[in-house]
């Protein structure tokens, strides 16, 4: 066992996936939780709740927030829930040489296609990637007082999250919009980097690091590999001006912006390449994680 103790803000989705890599790598893990009675249970987490947390970043050499500012956040202070509630014992807390901080690539906001990296100053157009952007600079403030990590992070899939879930519910759409591509990142390979970022002897100061997969791709050529993969007929083609019409705010959001984000400085300041560098990739290893879940063999 490591001389390690990561604290995870937020164990989702994302959440545990760190934690078990994190576990596998044999470091000490207590995770967070709103609601710790019904939360997720991840063998070998100690599990806590969010405002009884004030002990275990006293003990904690790694920090790791998952949590996203509030809907309702403005654009300046009261934006980052664990900031707000323990920004001073997080700079005070004797052990804590590393924080990470699970942003989004909106802060780069619309760049009509083009592409963007690392060194891309942030320009967001949506208030909800405003408020990120506030929320970083929260994180950023510590710098002086440690290692911080950005982690700014593309559109999120992997197991039971993912085009194939959506075509076996009957839920999947194949909008088209010609050159509009999506980033996306596997829930592991977010894993994999931040455990590299742990696993790192880095001084106090701030990176920013882009969580994004090798080939931003058109929405509707994700869920045709996906149907492919399933041997299914795609859904059927629709025009974006006619999907429009029945997407949410929320939704349109992500359709109102466009750019293809570059992580090539990451996996080289990391060490590592991406497990799944593009969708494909993804997919395949989603399928191929089920089919030995079930006992099968063979490729997915």
């Amino acid at each position: 066992m490591s001389d390690t103790h990561l604290l995870i803000f937020g164990l989702g989705y994302t959440g545990q996936a760190i934690a078990r890599a994190a576990l596998a790598a044999g470091h000490s893990v207590t995770a967070t939780s709103r609601d710790p009675a019904h939360a997720p249970r991840v063998e070998g987490v100690r599990l806590i709740g969010f405002g009884e947390a004030a002990q275990a970043i006293a003990d904690a050499t790694h920090l790791v927030a998952t949590a996203p500012p509030p809907e309702d956040g403005g654009t300046g202070e009261g934006t980052d829930p664990v900031l707000d509630l323990y920004g001073a014992a997080i700079r005070a807390a004797p052990r804590l040489r590393w924080a990470g901080y699970l942003s989004t690539t909106g802060v780069y906001g619309d760049h009509g296609g083009g592409w963007v990296d690392e060194a891309t100053p942030p320009c967001p157009g949506q208030s909800r990637s405003q408020r990120r952007l506030a929320a970083e600079q929260g994180w950023e403030a510590l710098a002086d007082r440690m290692a911080v990590d950005l982690f700014r992070v593309a559109g999120i899939y992997g197991p039971g999250r993912s085009p194939l879930d959506d075509l076996r519910a009957g839920r999947a759409r194949r909008v088209i919009k010609p050159g509009h591509a999506f980033g996306r990142i596997h829930r592991d390979d977010i894993a994999a980097a931040v455990l590299a970022a742990i696993g790192q002897t880095l001084k106090p100061g701030v990176r920013v690091l882009n969580l994004n997969d090798d080939e931003p791709a058109e929405a509707a050529l994700v869920v045709e590999e996906a149907a492919s993969l399933l041997g299914m007929e795609p859904p059927p083609a629709v025009p974006y001006e006619q999907a429009a019409a029945r997407m949410s705010p929320m939704g349109l959001s992500f359709w109102q912006e466009s750019r293809r984000v570059s992580s090539v400085a990451t996996q080289a300041a990391l060490g590592l390449r991406w497990r799944y560098p593009t969708y494909r990739e993804g997919l395949r290893g989603i399928l191929q994680q089920e089919r030995m879940q079930q006992g099968l063999d063979g490729p997915a």
